[in-house]
Parts: structure tokens; sequence; C-alpha cells
């Protein structure tokens, strides 16, 4: 029985990891103004590199639990128009111009876990995503504000020594976001992300 506990341990990692992946938004933004009650549906793929740091708690069955940060922001997408109207009585008043508009997802936070699979140093991976979508745009007497979301992340990996390598999609939960200070538009949006990430640990 000592024999059996001593070769069962937990420990404690800390280490950096290197990111790459796509993100997809699928979007409306809705025209909410007298003049103008229109849609407007968009999607948009970004392609993405970073890096995380994490800290993670390793069972002496195998189970892995950690929580990462991605310290920098990720661009989910931007774009623009150009609007014309020459029906306004006066000039000034004449909904002209162009429209930009960008968004991001700032402090991504997630606890996850790593399930060995066999004794080859395969494992399935089970994440929870917490973000900010932080927005920055240029719009005829309206802006739209930042919104708090969360998303779940599935995927597998390989470890060897200190390094693992992991393959993972994300989803994350609906995005809407309304204008708010002065017009009636609104943008709902679905994000996901498939991501390839290689980590250290020290």
């Amino acid at each position: 029985m000592f024999i059996a506990f001593t070769n069962v341990k937990a420990e404690m990692q800390y280490g950096l990891g290197l990111l790459a992946g796509q993100t997809t938004v699928d979007g409306t933004e809705t025209e909410g103004s007298a003049a103008d009650t229109s849609n407007r549906s968009k999607s948009i793929e970004e392609f993405f590199v970073g890096g995380d740091i994490f800290a993670e708690y390793i069972s002496g069955d195998g189970m892995t639990y950690g929580i990462s940060l991605v310290p920098f922001n990720i661009e989910i997408g931007d774009g623009s128009r150009t609007d014309t109207n020459s029906g306004a009585d006066i000039a000034s008043e004449a909904d002209t111009g162009t429209r930009k508009a960008s968004a991001e997802i700032s402090n991504l936070i997630t606890l996850y876990t790593n399930i060995p699979m066999g004794t080859n140093g395969w494992y399935g991976l089970l994440g929870y995503h917490h973000t900010t979508v932080e927005t920055d745009e240029t719009l005829n007497e309206s802006t739209y504000g930042n919104v708090n979301i969360n998303g779940y992340q599935v995927g597998f990996g390989k470890k060897e020594g200190n390094i693992k390598y992991e393959f993972s999609y994300s989803d994350f939960e609906d995005i809407s976001l309304n204008t708010d200070n002065g017009g009636n538009n609104s943008i709902d949006a679905d994000a996901d992300a498939l991501t390839f990430r290689m980590s250290f640990a020290f």
C-alpha cells in the first residue's frame, strides 16, 4: 500500500501557450429609426495569433484542472459602409457619411480540464470561457457599448513531457448590442472559434 500511494502524486504547473486560429461571426444589424427599418446581415472570418498564460493542477489520477488568461485583444470583425441620402430638406440633416465599426474580445479567461485518454499522452479537453466584447465605431449620433459573454470549449490534445499540443472548438453565447446614446439600432451575432494551441509548462 505504501508503494502504491507514493507513486500517486499531484503537482502544480505554470506556463505559456501559443495560439493560432480562426473566429467566425454571423451577425445582423437592425436599423430601428423611422426612416430606415432594414436589416443587414454579414458573416465575418478573422485569423488570429497570440498567446496565453496558465496555471494548472494535475491530480494523482492524471486529471488536469487549469485556468488560462489571454492578455491581449482578439479581433472578431470590422467593416464600413458609405450611406448617401439626398432626400433631406436640409443638406446637413441628410443621413450620409462613412460608418465604421469593429469588435474585439478582451480578457478571455478559460477554466478547463484535461481528461486522460489511455496512457500515451492523449486527452480530451473541456473548457468554460468568460470574456468581454468591446466595440469601436463611428456612427451617426449613436454608439454601441460593451458586453460580457460566456462560452464553452471542447477539443483534444496530446502531452509530451512539459509540452502540450491541442485543437479545440469554442462556441460563445449570442452577442446582443444596442445603441446607448441615440438611435434605435441593434446587433445580434453568434461567434465561434477554431484554435490550435501549443503550451509549455515550467
